[in-house]
């Protein structure tokens, strides 16, 4: 599917996909729009977003898995500004056929590439650079309350990375198994 130069990909999960937005390059340097908010409504996805932000990472280093839990759930649009990373969402609503499944794909500065993830999906990434830079822009503000993850090695995801860096909020966080999810799957999500 496409709007206004938008191409997107469906993931493993349902209503998760990857963007490829529009990129133009001249003898400068390349040109790319992460967001149009035209397009983001004729492809169903979210198009109020209340945040962004981003992080620099060096290679080797894991950030997640991410999320927040209702009533600051949000859906993310992730892409890599600078060098590249591997990128993992994991279905936690439950009801998805993809429950507890993830998907992985490489976000490089280079492709201009980018990953939807609806509300109900935890998010990280592996550094594959030396240096890579993550953008995020997210549905709802940040609410350390609502702040919560999943251990980065307890959902079968084959990291690039075997001996990870982490922080000790990532490396403190509760394994899949167990997990009681507070996110429900919508068919319409389907769709998106």
């Amino acid at each position: 599917m496409s709007a206004a130069g938008f191409e997107t990909r469906p993931t493993a999960l349902p209503g998760c996909m990857e963007l490829r937005p529009p990129k133009h390059a001249d003898a400068r340097g390349d040109f790319v729009k992460i967001f149009h908010r035209g397009a983001f409504a004729a492809l169903g996805l979210t198009t109020g977003f209340a945040e962004s932000y981003y992080t620099r990472s060096r290679r080797g280093v894991v950030r997640g898995l991410h999320f927040q839990r209702p009533p600051a759930e949000h859906a993310k649009l992730v892409c890599c500004t600078e060098g590249q990373v591997q990128d993992v969402a994991l279905d936690l609503r439950a009801g998805s056929p993809a429950y507890g499944r993830h998907t992985a794909l490489t976000l490089c500065a280079e492709a201009g590439n980018m990953l939807y993830l609806p509300a109900g999906l935890a998010h990280g990434f592996c550094a594959l650079s030396d240096s890579a830079t993550v953008l995020y822009l997210v549905s709802s503000e940040y609410s350390p309350a609502h702040d919560a993850g999943i251990a980065w090695d307890s959902a079968g995801i084959a990291w690039a990375a075997k001996a990870p860096i982490l922080s000790e909020r990532d490396a403190a966080h509760p394994p899949l198994a167990g997990f009681v999810t507070p996110f429900r799957y919508r068919a319409t999500e389907a769709s998106s």
